[in-house]
């Protein structure tokens, strides 16, 4: 646990890639390989165990150091990091809890975290506070605060998985993108695991593990001075959930950008891949879509979250697999050819596009399947035709009726590259959709917003009441949020915990991405990665928008109508 700790507190303390680096390799050499593989799990991301509720921990701590529990939530509210916080408030030596004080323990970290942390899930609150007020024993501060992130679920580490592939690169003398490339597919959970993962030799996952993706960028300038539209191919830019579909003798796998496999989220694109050949691995955008028309990225979101579907979600929100590019083709790597060969070859591999024309007045939009497609679940991504930019930008305005976000701008001889790579991928969304809304519940942020109400709940007006259509956390200068904050605290109605009921008296113009009908809503209608783009001083609360106001841009964007 020491040395765990440690390294959390060098990578937090640089910004510097050599120095976290270093500070991996000299982790991963130093410690055992259950350890190693203990730590790769936290650093890279993997679901943490929630062991223990923060309200228990804040409750036994306040108890702990003899404070009342409305200090502890004040000095959260301030300090803004739970796990610092209750490190700061507990006595050095806990001599006020039942027992003797241990000296500090060199257990090591996968020992201590199943002892500690995976152990305590679903045994009593009695035991739990036992083995909490045992470990704050055993613990000098500074890891106390790196075990209390552990033990909430909530540890998160300055590094990328880009810079542990490096480390364990530098380790092992594999290639960075062959360590890449093992993590997204493997579960590190045993020492084993570990060994398998900076093994030369190749390993059983191996056949199953996808590439790392290519990420595009949004593009920054005039759309003219990416040169001549000949050099460029235009596709929409889909509204889905990215993903690639890896099928080779190993088996098939379905892999989201999150390096999550989702085999038993989408059983039909498992059964649709099938008919791929042996040796082929494609990358793409899952969609959720019925036979008249795509539906929303909340519904696919809703089932990508679920272990297994039954019946029902296959029947309410079926998906469809996108393809536009093809990595690996028999067998053989070809994320080095120009993308216009890598396109060439895919339409051999998925011959049927997927198409999504804008609905007629009144009707519906129907994608084109044809009895030809791969069990009607696979197409590829159809290219935008545009002899110059002006034509792509008058078919990026039709974008959102189409369903889709804008478009995407890729370099006809770009090669598939790792990571986030300007200059070959671009994408050209269209302008956001904007509404004025008004601010009714405020939270303290947290980290360097720590002690100021920077977290909104925004409504518009439904009759004389605000429904509340999206929370939003980003947008305004440091100026405007301490400006904002003693608004907030000067017209505060009621507290609930951490959350201020205020007066309707700020106006925020809200922008958003899309927006969709919702059931899981008061107001029925969903927003999509909703911001602030300014501040309306210049209008009063009811001079805001209404819900009947959202429901004719949902109308206008989508076609979609509401009660």
């Amino acid at each position: 646990m020491q040395h765990f700790s440690d390294l959390y507190w060098r990578l937090d303390s640089t910004t510097s890639t050599n120095q976290k680096v270093a500070a991996l390799k000299d982790y991963f050499g130093s410690v055992p390989a259950q350890d190693a593989a203990c730590a790769l799990s936290v650093l890279c991301g993997a679901k943490q165990v929630r062991a223990v509720s923060t309200r228990l921990l804040r409750e036994w701590a306040a108890e702990a150091a003899e404070l009342p529990l409305w200090l502890v939530e004040e000095s959260y509210a301030h300090v803004g990091d739970l796990a610092e916080t209750l490190a700061l408030i507990l006595p050095e030596q806990l001599t006020n809890i039942s027992g003797t004080t241990a000296d500090h323990s060199s257990l090591s970290l996968s020992h201590f975290m199943q002892e500690t942390v995976i152990d305590l899930k679903g045994k009593p609150d009695i035991y739990k506070r036992h083995v909490v007020e045992e470990t704050w024993r055993r613990l000098k501060p500074r890891e106390r605060i790196v075990w209390h992130k552990l033990v909430t679920g909530g540890c998160r580490v300055g590094v990328s998985r880009t810079l542990v592939a490096r480390a364990l690169a530098e380790l092992s003398d594999l290639e960075p993108t062959t360590l890449a490339e093992r993590m997204m597919a493997a579960t590190i959970e045993t020492a084993e695991d570990f060994q398998s993962l900076i093994s030369a030799q190749p390993t059983s996952v191996d056949g199953l593990r996808p590439f790392p993706f290519f990420l595009a960028s949004p593009i920054s300038g005039e759309v003219h001075e990416l040169g001549s539209v000949t050099e460029w191919q235009a596709e929409w830019k889909w509204d889905g959930m990215r993903a690639q579909i890896v099928r080779r003798s190993a088996g098939i796998s379905i892999w989201s950008r999150g390096e999550e496999r989702m085999n038993d989220a989408f059983p039909e694109i498992v059964d649709a891949a099938e008919s791929l050949p042996n040796g082929t691995v494609l990358d793409g955008e899952l969609l959720a879509s019925l036979p008249n028309n795509l539906l929303p990225f909340s519904m696919l979101s809703r089932r990508a979250s679920r272990k297994r579907v039954g019946k029902k979600i296959l029947t309410e929100i079926p998906s469809v697999f996108v393809a536009y590019d093809l990595l690996e083709v028999h067998g053989k790597d070809i994320r080095s050819e120009p993308l216009a060969f890598r396109r060439n070859e895919l339409l051999t591999i998925v011959p049927s596009a997927f198409q999504r024309r804008p609905a007629p007045a009144g009707g519906a939009v129907k994608p084109k399947h044809s009895d030809k497609n791969i069990n009607n679940r696979l197409f590829h991504s159809p290219l935008v035709p545009g002899g110059t930019w002006d034509e792509l930008g008058c078919a990026r305005q039709n974008a959102r009726q189409r369903g889709v976000e804008g478009l995407m701008l890729k370099r006809t001889t770009s090669s598939y590259a790792h990571g986030r790579q300007r200059g070959d991928w671009w994408k050209w969304k269209v302008e956001p959709l904007e509404i004025d809304a008004v601010l009714h519940y405020a939270q303290a942020g947290h980290g360097r917003r720590a002690g100021l109400h920077t977290d909104y709940t925004l409504g518009v007006w439904d009759g004389d009441q605000l429904v509340t259509i999206a929370k939003a956390y980003s947008g305004l200068t440091d100026e405007e949020l301490i400006e904002i904050d003693k608004i907030i605290r000067s017209t505060t109605i009621e507290r609930h915990g951490p959350v201020r009921i205020v007066k309707p008296t700020l106006v925020f113009q809200l922008a958003f991405e899309n927006v969709s009908k919702s059931t899981r809503h008061k107001s029925g209608i969903a927003v999509r990665f909703p911001r602030i783009a300014r501040w309306r001083r210049d209008k009063s609360p009811h001079e805001a928008a209404t819900l009947s106001d959202l429901k004719a841009l949902l109308a206008q964007t989508t076609g979609e109508q509401t009660a």
